[in-house]
């Protein structure tokens, strides 16, 4: 992490924040998510050559952030196919801006990353890449990975590989309330650490009690996606 930033060890931020070694100022942005920020790597200017591109979008400006990503991939002379490029357009914050400027410059680095590599990392090598991020904007900073994923569907569904294609489709877990594990991962990154600050914002289990212990599991699961904890 930035040698300029700390995470305090007492309750004055949330666990994973970042924040100044000064109370005054709370907590801030290393100078690797700045620089990101305020100089963003492969943001796609003019869409004109992009239109072959493979096309993944999350979120939706109506609503809050939202994300467009597109990508070239080759296949290596063994076969391995590789991100070449990777451009992007978002509406959103500077975690959101800083994290997937970060994830273009990790997945087209070093001749670019092979599909399988990509689909394989996780929120906290984006973050630890960057020096950091507030645990409260982890859920902005997911944005980049989703758009790759779908990209990449779009790469599957495009070469014939229909059989490797995700398709995202929430599972029921209340079927009174009728919520999704997507509720549930969406309350996990935006704070909710316990089933009680889950139910406090989507009342999942008050409607089906006996999905409480699944619900559990998934606090658990999305906790070590996105927090390592």
């Amino acid at each position: 992490m930035n040698d300029n930033v700390v995470v305090p060890a007492s309750n004055e931020a949330r666990k994973g924040d970042v924040v100044a070694p000064t109370k005054e100022k709370g907590w801030f942005y290393t100078d690797t998510v700045k620089d990101h920020f305020f100089n963003p790597k492969n943001f796609l200017d003019d869409e004109a050559g992009y239109s072959e591109a493979y096309l993944g979008m999350v979120g939706s400006p109506a609503c809050g952030d939202a994300m467009k990503v597109w990508l070239k991939i080759e296949k290596d002379a063994d076969g391995t196919e590789r991100i070449k490029d990777f451009k992007w357009k978002t509406f959103g914050c500077a975690s959101a801006i800083a994290s997937t400027s970060m994830l273009s410059v990790m997945v087209s680095e070093n001749e670019g990353m092979p599909i399988d590599g990509a689909l394989k990392l996780r929120p906290q090598d984006i973050m630890m890449r960057l020096g950091g991020l507030p645990a409260r904007k982890v859920h902005c900073s997911v944005l980049g990975d989703k758009a790759l994923r779908s990209a990449v569907m779009d790469y599957y569904r495009k070469s014939g590989q229909v059989d490797k294609v995700e398709v995202e489709a929430g599972r029921l877990i209340d079927k009174v309330l009728k919520i999704t594990d997507h509720d549930i991962e969406e309350a996990v990154l935006e704070g909710a650490d316990t089933l009680e600050k889950v139910q406090a914002r989507t009342k999942v289990g008050t409607g089906d009690p006996s999905c409480i212990p699944e619900v559990e599991n998934l606090i658990r699961f999305y906790k070590e996606k996105y927090f390592g904890a």
